[in-house]
Parts: C-alpha cells; structure tokens; sequence
C-alpha cells in the first residue's frame, strides 16, 4: 500500500505541467479569499453584517460572494456582472444578426465578443454598485447603528470604485486561471465561493442540534439528503440520451469498409447551471432594490412584495420554477443546433437509422432534445427546491444545497474531468517518446 502511494507521487512529482497548473489554482483562490476580507472604507462592520443576516436574498448573495457582502469588500459584487453579461450576450448572440456575424468569424469574433462583455461587465458592477451605495446611506442596523458611517459622496464614489475594480480583478483573475490554471476560472471563484459559508454552516447545524433545536432524526435527513442529492446531481449530470448512428459503406481503392456504427450522445441537461443562476439573478436585484429603496408605510404593498419575492416562499418559488424551465429550453436551443448536427452526419456520410437524412434527421434530433431538456428542466428545478423546503420548514442552514450544490458539483466534475484529461496526455506523450527512441 505505501509502495502503491509512493508511487502515485511520483508519477504526480514528474508532472511538472499539471502540478503548476493546480499551484496556480491554489494561489488564486488563496488570493481570492484574501481579497475578501478587504473592506470598502465608511461601512459600519458589524451593522452591515446585522443587515444582511436574516434577509433571504441578501444571504444569498453573500453565499455566493464567500460572505464579502456581510464585510462590504471590495469582492462583494463577486462575478456575478460578469456572468449575467457573459449570459445576456450570449443569448444576444442567437438572435442579434451583428452578433451571430461575429460568433461566425472564429478567434477574431471571439476576441470581441469579450471585449464587448467586458464593457457591460463595467457598465453593469458600476450600477449594482452606485445602487448598493445610494442604498446603504439611509439604513439602520436593528440596534439602531447606522451602516455608513459618513454618507455623501465620498462614500459613494469610493464605493462605486472599488467594487468596480473588485469585479473587474475577479474577471482578470478568473481568465488567468482559465488560462493558466484546470478548469475554468470564474466557475472556480464561485465554487470557492459557496465552499467558504458550508464548515459554518455544518458548524451551526451542529450547533442547533447540540442546543436541542433541531432534533437527531432530523439532523441525520438533512445529512442523508444531502448525501442523496449529490449523487443524484452526480448521476443526473452523466446520464446522455445515445442516438444509434450507421455510417454508410465506403470503398477506398482495394479496400472496402463494412459499414460501422456509432452514437451520437446527447445530454439531458445541455444548459448545465446557467438557468438556475440566471434565474437567482434575475429574482435577486430587483428584490433587494426595493427592500433597500422602499421605507414607510406609503410602500408597504413594495415591502409585502418584497417578502412574497424572498427565498422559500410560495411566489418566488413559482416564479423560480418557471424562469429555470424556460431557460433550459432557451439556453439549449442555443448551445445545440439540431440543424447544423444533422447538416455534420449527412456529410460525413452518416445515418439515423429507420430516418431520412436531412430535414427528417434534425427533426428527430431536435424532438428527442425537447424531451431530454424536459426532464433536464425538471431535474434542475427539483433539485433547486427541495433544500429550500427544507430551509423553509426545519430552518436549517441548509447552504450546500439548491443551485449551491449544482454548482459545486458540476465544478469538481469539470475539474476532475480536465486533471485526467492532463494525465492521459502525458501518458500519451510518454509512450510517443519511448516508441520515437526504440525506433531511433
């Protein structure tokens, strides 16, 4: 068994590539959980961390920014900008003729598509930004502390600033990793994320059973349901839809090729975890602008609007739902073109069985990928949900569930995905190295 480890590290420690690829990984992510802990200058720490406690859509958001919101630092935006611009232009890109132009024109398109998300990435950090800043100046703590210290200008303006140029950095740094690094960097930043707030969130659950406030049944289903929903989002997220695929028989000179089958794989969640963030994000600025902007008795119907639209209850549970299905199906339809798929197999010679190639063939593909994203988009929703009637009933803690923990998983599955991906290259290049030596 130690020979076996001894091993492993070594083939590990001969990995010079793969190894500073994960050192760079560690550092960023080391980097961004220092930047956190960063605060814009003028906030009031703890009554910025009483307000935000105990609102649902703000610890939402916290959850998502690795609790920068409670502390107000410079990374309390997160990426969030980022991906919801990222988002709308590609979604512009389907239907925007000067956009399709540019997905058309290979790495020139590219390159300014993200220059252009990154100009409405700007556009958008500096508006959440002067929004949260105007915001904070008239709030109060519950022990009747105000949060900014000093409001006016000042405040606004170093605020805009420097979360601004929190966002931008965190954009910067979640390209290097992408780059540089395994796996892709802004979903690394939010993994990172989610996974600071879960030992105390495990802490306080424990903490609650412990007091007898949670019982030890229901404190062994919320961890068994945990467990459950892990493997189910693991299995979910593998399982494929495999369309039969008959390659016509091919003749080449003196030799003649039998005909050969295949399969064309389709996944049942083709949009991954795109519409349950774009949902959250759609659901949790407008929300959270009223409960900052909305004071008085001459809005309470905005503030009884704004609880109906908090996490756990019925309408924002119903609108949540609603959102996620409907981008499943929009996102899908933008990533996998069933058109194009059947224009590659009628070239390449390749056939459906029992459908004519063509028109009939994208007909089938696309019909067989309505179903699957049907079930795709009931997975995501159940699986968004349920620990939100979890929550909602036991009052339980319950971050590492709901979008958190599809995130979280699908994250570790990509980058598990790419480290193999490193080592069978290297093995690869390794046998070409020894077979290129025995022949010299």
């Amino acid at each position: 068994m130690a020979a076996a480890k001894g091993n492993a590290l070594g083939k590990l420690g001969k990995l010079t590539e793969l190894r500073q690829r994960i050192f760079f990984v560690i550092g960023a992510l080391v980097v961004f959980r220092l930047g956190s802990f960063i605060p814009v200058p003028g906030v009031n720490p703890e009554a910025m961390t009483n307000l935000v406690n105990g609102n649902g859509l703000m610890d939402m958001f916290n959850m998502f920014s690795g609790g920068a919101l409670e502390r107000f630092s410079v990374f309390a935006l997160g990426v969030i900008p980022y991906i919801s611009a990222s988002i709308v232009f590609q979604m512009m890109g389907a239907v925007v003729p000067s956009l399709q132009s540019l997905r058309k024109e290979g790495e020139a398109g590219k390159r300014k598509m993200t220059m252009y998300t990154r100009y409405a990435t700007v556009a958008l950090a500096a508006f959440q930004s002067f929004g949260i800043a105007v915001a904070l100046q008239g709030q109060v703590a519950a022990g009747g502390a105000p949060v900014v210290y000093t409001p006016g200008f000042g405040f606004i303006f170093s605020s805009v600033v420097g979360l601004t140029a929190g966002t931008m950095f965190l954009m910067w740094l979640g390209e290097q990793m992408t780059e540089r690094g395994i796996g892709n960097g802004i979903s690394l930043l939010i993994f990172a994320g989610i996974v600071a707030g879960l030992p105390g969130a495990v802490v306080h659950t424990l903490g609650m059973a412990s007091n007898g406030e949670l019982s030890l049944i229901k404190l062994l289903m919320v961890f068994a349901l945990a467990l459950g929903v892990t493997a189910f989002v693991v299995f979910m997220e593998r399982a494929q839809r495999r369309i039969t695929v008959n390659y016509a028989r091919r003749s080449g000179g003196q030799k003649a090729y039998m005909n050969q089958s295949s399969s064309l794989p389709l996944k049942i969640n083709m949009s991954g975890v795109i519409p349950p963030i774009f949902a959250s994000s759609l659901l949790m600025f407008p929300a959270t602008a009223v409960s900052w902007f909305t004071t008085g008795q001459q809005s309470r119907w905005l503030q009884d609007l704004t609880q109906a639209l908090s996490p756990g209850n019925p309408l924002y549970e119903t609108i949540f739902s609603v959102m996620v299905i409907g981008f499943a199906f929009f996102y899908t339809a933008i990533v996998f073109n069933a058109d194009e798929t059947a224009d590659n197999l009628k070239r390449s010679g390749a056939l459906i069985p029992g459908i004519r190639p063509g028109k009939a063939t994208a007909n089938y593909i696309d019909a067989v990928m309505t179903r699957l994203t049907g079930v795709g988009a009931l997975y995501l929703v159940l699986v968004c949900l349920v620990p939100s009637f979890m929550q909602s009933a036991w009052h339980v803690p319950f971050y590492f569930g709901g979008t958190s923990l599809l995130i979280v998983v699908v994250v570790v599955m990509d980058f598990t995905a790419q480290v193999q991906a490193h080592l069978v290259s290297h093995q690869y290049e390794s046998l070409l190295k020894k077979a290129n030596l025995r022949r010299n």
